[in-house]
């Protein structure tokens, strides 16, 4: 079993989607990153089951798809990194 880290850019990406979602529905918000987190709880046990990122190209490099969200993060010898979550409609660059 692996270890999964949250790097702060990434709890900060989680708390800018909260509170744009939590403009509509504060209960959507919560149910919302609640799911998102559980989605990133299988790589505690399958850390190479994100796809590698198509931008970085690094086995290393990986990300997870939740709705409409990329969750990118880097496997390291402390564990798992959770780097950040994007939109898939944004313009990313490593």
């Amino acid at each position: 079993m692996v270890k999964v880290i949250w790097a702060p850019s990434a709890i900060e990406d989680v708390n800018a989607i909260a509170d744009y979602i939590s403009r509509d529905s504060p209960d959507h918000a919560s149910l919302f990153v609640a799911r998102l987190i559980n989605s990133v709880d299988q790589l505690e046990n399958f850390p190479l089951s994100g796809r590698i990122i198509p931008e970085i190209g690094n086995e290393l490099c990986r990300e997870i798809i939740y709705g409409s969200y990329r969750i990118m993060y880097k496997i390291v010898d402390e564990g798992i990194w959770i780097t950040g979550i994007v939109h898939h409609a944004m313009k990313w660059e490593p």
